[in-house]
């Protein structure tokens, strides 16, 4: 690689707002020295990375290619040299969904689970982790980074061609890179926060440093939720060069499958110290049916069947829902339009283009929810995080959003945890975790004000239409976004098309004709593709799901079987056929 060409002078105003920002950290923290010392040792990376970028004045357009020699030593999956065959696809997939759910049982070491608190509780599902283990993080950092790369590129902030090799590699070598910034952003806040140390291990460090025990016992934790999110990083890069689909979507159906399976048939009772009983019944959906059906004569009351059908967890009524979800998405998933196209030297030969309707998948709802689980982490961060609390406009705003008080606490017990959002921006955006959640209490306020925890039915009403309209403007955005960076747009589509020997009859062979057919189709599936899966999403959470998965995650999870199966069935044939091994190379894998 050349050696890039840099302009030296920028590296004084870069080193001007450093020093502010130190300035800013010693005026309105008063933490003492060490740790002022340690906060300019993890600024210092984030600053030496602005350098890179401000100071390139190489050849290429885009200032990123001023990262472009350190993305180069980041650890990586290398491309496999040639073929690899279907069986092999298979086995390395398998053996990294096992790799998987080994390390969601891995336990963090040093790290007191039983208080510490999980800030992702009600996104578990799409992201794919566990609390307090390695996956403790699971792909959130690996989709945060994918949204700001998105937002970026849509925003045209950086001058980047996607459909040229160079500037594609560059997009990847960066994104990488911000993955890695990104695990650290959502580990230290979390770690200095709710992530609480066992008092044994703190002890045992203080003795090697008197005084610092606390920070080293936390920089351990935070080392180890490194390794274990860029372990999914890199497992997401095997299964993609070496495996069948996705590392990332294997890793949400397998975490969402297991969710729903237990949901379903899980024989435990709600209460375990206590024995089965007609209000103390299984857990599961199933069983509970079963066991209700058999019980004495006080499940046919009022209490029974509403218990039976809406009652957390998992009543019939999520149940329903889950199936009404998989039927909807199976459908829509196998719907979509075939626009006729034919070749142009053989005669006869004629073939189908199809456009899905989910034609952006289930990328733009994975990227809308994260947004959200990323809204709802840093509102909780700066209302009750020590540091972040003390930030100026920001620390402890209630307008952002406000958390559960201990007035709040003694009043409502264990129906409130110390993430529930109770008011501000971030409780308008909260997701509803079934009926019973949200009309219930709209309907029949008197009886269900417990689940209001002090507001009106008006605002729950405006609660629900306001996270129902964001999942379905967000899914939508992002929807654009994705279709725009992943060469799916209709000029890519109609040179790809043109490229393959294949044109439109009754169209002249030209891409702009052909891209000029494809406009008519392809922008308006996109935003129907956005809002249905927004909107199905959405509805499962207003409806309730099995094992409480979310109705991101039973989404995530139909839509990624699917297309899982239909990726198997496109390896098999390509197994068979090495010319359509060649034809599909070229195509874009999501």
């Amino acid at each position: 690689m050349t050696e890039v060409e840099r302009n030296p002078r920028t590296a004084i105003p870069v080193a001007i707002v450093y020093f502010i920002f130190l300035f800013s950290f010693h005026y309105f923290g008063h933490y003492g020295l060490g740790f002022e010392i340690i906060a300019a040792i993890l600024l210092f990376p984030l600053f030496g990375i602005l350098y890179l970028v401000v100071s390139y004045k190489g050849p290429k357009k885009s200032k990123l290619y001023g990262l472009e020699k350190l993305t180069s030593y980041l650890p990586a999956v290398k491309k496999p040299t040639g073929h690899v065959e279907f069986k092999y696809k298979l086995l390395w997939t398998g053996l990294v969904v096992v790799l998987y759910f080994v390390l969601t049982n891995v336990y963090v070491y040093g790290l007191n689970t039983t208080k510490s608190i999980d800030v992702f509780q009600s996104f578990r599902a799409i992201f794919a982790g566990a609390q307090g283990s390695l996956m403790d993080l699971g792909i959130g950092p690996i989709v945060t980074a994918s949204i700001v790369m998105q937002l970026f590129a849509g925003a045209k902030i950086f001058s980047l061609d996607l459909e040229n090799s160079e500037d594609k590699a560059v997009y990847q070598g960066v994104q990488k890179l911000l993955i890695i910034l990104m695990i650290f952003v959502e580990a230290i806040p979390q770690a200095f926060g709710y992530l609480v140390p066992d008092a044994g291990f703190v002890g045992g460090l203080n003795h090697l440093a008197p005084g610092y025990g606390f920070f080293l016992a936390e920089s351990v934790i935070i080392l180890q939720l490194f390794l274990g999110s860029y372990l999914v990083f890199l497992f997401d890069e095997l299964v993609s060069k070496y495996g069948i689909g996705s590392g990332v979507s294997l890793f949400i159906a397998a975490g969402v499958s297991q969710q729903l399976f237990t949901g379903a048939f899980n024989w435990v009772p709600q209460t375990m110290s206590l024995p089965l009983s007609f209000n103390n019944p299984p857990v599961g959906t199933i069983p509970k049916i079963l066991y209700m059906a058999t019980a004495p004569s006080s499940f046919l009351n009022r209490v029974g069947i509403e218990r039976l059908l809406f009652a957390n967890p998992n009543p019939i009524i999520a149940l329903i829902g889950t199936i009404l979800i998989f039927l909807l998405v199976a459908y829509f998933q196998s719907s979509k339009i075939e626009l006729p196209i034919s070749h142009e030297r053989v005669r006869g030969a004629r073939g189908r283009y199809p456009i899905q309707l989910f034609y952006a998948s289930n990328i733009p709802v994975i990227l809308a929810t994260a947004l959200l689980a990323n809204i709802s982490m840093w509102t909780l961060l700066f209302w009750s995080s020590p540091v972040l609390s003390h930030v100026p406009l920001l620390g402890h705003n209630a307008l952002l959003g406000s958390y559960p008080t201990p007035a709040q606490f003694a009043k409502y017990g264990n129906l409130i945890s110390s993430t529930t959002p109770t008011g501000g921006l971030v409780y308008y955006l909260s997701t509803p975790r079934g009926i019973q959640d949200w009309v219930f209490p709209i309907t029949n306020p008197s009886a269900f004000k417990y689940v209001l925890f002090g507001h009106s039915p008006l605002q729950e009403a405006v609660h629900v239409i306001a996270f129902l309209t964001f999942m379905v403007v967000a899914s939508i955005i992002f929807a654009k976004f994705w279709i725009e960076t992943t060469n799916m747009g209709p000029a890519a589509v109609a040179r790809q098309i043109q490229s393959s020997g294949m044109q439109i009859p009754g169209f002249r062979r030209d891409p702009r004709i052909m891209e000029r057919v494809l406009k008519k189709y392809i922008p308006a599936i996109t935003i129907f593709s956005g809002a249905a899966v927004g909107l199905l999403a959405a509805g499962a959470d207003l409806i309730g799901t099995v094992g409480n998965t979310s109705g991101t995650g039973l989404l995530l999870a139909v839509g990624i079987v699917i297309q899982f199966y239909e990726a198997m069935g496109k390896e098999q044939l390509m197994e068979m056929h090495p010319v359509i091994r060649q034809f599909f190379s070229g195509s874009v894998t999501l």
